[in-house]
């Protein structure tokens, strides 16, 4: 197949509550497929632990990040507890150019902004399979008080309301079992590709 008769990637989005194993659908789909891709986000805040510009994120100066984005640099952006993140759209149209899928994580407010951006791309909202198994799953954790653990129950209850009625989402999957889930959504993915072919 010659560069100019290759399939064109697609930009898959994967948003869900905390505790619902985005992070682990998203390296599970970067695992099965070879060609797809990360994308990293661009973040004014600094690293932590271990972390290293290019492979967790893209770490830059408030100045830059509101320079790129006067440029409509990003996909998408945000701001969360005083830092910037935003999606560098670059990157991102580079490697769909090339033919690869583009995985990446992002928030509904994110969701809403790309379905704008992107209408082409394929938008996947996780949901656990109860609110209690997401509780279960967020205590498990044990990294937050019961009054953090009661807000993030309360921010998934908004994410999940925001999801369903801003229709931004085509796609609901309940990560119950965690193998299911990405098969589920590998089928997702190769459906919208076909259609999109057709």
């Amino acid at each position: 197949m010659s560069s100019s008769e290759r399939r064109r990637g697609r930009l898959i989005v994967i948003s869900g509550p905390s505790g619902t194993g985005k992070t682990s659908i998203c390296e599970s789909l970067l695992r099965r497929d070879a060609d797809a891709v990360w994308s990293i986000s661009a973040t004014t805040r600094p690293p932590r632990g271990n972390e290293k510009s290019g492979s967790s994120y893209e770490y830059i100066s408030r100045e830059e990040f509101e320079a790129r984005r006067e440029r409509d640099e990003f996909l998408e952006w945000a701001e969360y507890v005083g830092h910037l993140y935003g999606t560098p759209a670059k990157p991102a149209f580079e490697a769909m150019d090339a033919g690869r899928n583009v995985v990446m994580e992002i928030d509904v407010q994110g969701g809403a902004q790309v379905a704008k951006r992107v209408p082409a791309s394929v938008r996947i909202f996780v949901l656990p399979p109860t609110m209690d198994s997401l509780k279960a799953r967020l205590e498990g954790r044990h990294t937050e008080s019961a009054e953090q653990l009661a807000k993030r129950l309360a921010e998934a209850d908004g994410e999940i309301g925001f999801a369903r009625d801003s229709g931004c989402y085509r796609h609901f999957v309940v990560n119950d079992v965690l193998e299911d889930t990405v098969a589920e959504i590998e089928g997702i993915i190769r459906s919208e590709t076909e259609n999109a072919d057709r």
